[in-house]
């Protein structure tokens, strides 16, 4: 109570509030804004690109907790959420840069989308899927592929993420 009789309200941790807002955001607006490419743009993404979307369709709703976490004041928890992520969007990282490389033909991708490989055949001829290739940048901005945006944009999500996770009350 403070001197009026009035209960002290605690504020939540700014740092770690931040930090989990501004995952939640960017990662929103980075998987829209792969989705709009893919739906809006025609961009089909390959194999691997589908898999760098996991980090983003774990971290938004973990994000969105660990806001109502603070929120909360239960900041601990928010924490090890934040800590979880960037540790997903760390990984995410590696992924996308092996899929940079890839593109630039640096090392071999999977079988499945570089390089020769056998077409399936189903009863009435060639399947209608198109084979979307992990070997060749479908769009590139300032020199950079989808993947490797994608590559600096999770550094930044890991970065924002650990710094929501280190800081205490």
């Amino acid at each position: 109570m403070d001197a009026t009789g009035r209960p002290i309200i605690a504020k939540p941790p700014r740092n770690v509030l931040h930090a989990a807002a501004l995952v939640l955001v960017v990662a929103l607006a980075t998987i829209l804004t792969a989705l709009g490419f893919e739906h809006l743009g025609g961009y089909v993404p390959c194999p691997l690109c589908l898999e760098e979307r996991y980090a983003y369709y774990f971290a938004i709703p973990v994000a969105a907790l660990a806001v109502l976490l603070v929120r909360g004041e239960n900041p601990g928890a928010a924490r090890i959420l934040l800590a979880a992520i960037a540790l997903a969007f760390l990984a995410n990282v590696g992924l996308a840069v092996f899929h940079a490389g890839v593109e630039w033909k640096w090392w071999p991708g999977p079988t499945e989308c570089t390089g020769a490989f056998d077409l399936q055949w189903g009863q009435g001829g060639v399947v209608d899927t198109p084979v979307i290739r992990c070997d060749e940048a479908s769009f590139r901005f300032l020199g950079l592929s989808f993947a490797g945006w994608d590559a600096l944009v999770s550094v930044f999500l890991a970065g924002a993420a650990l710094w929501g996770a280190a800081h205490r009350r």
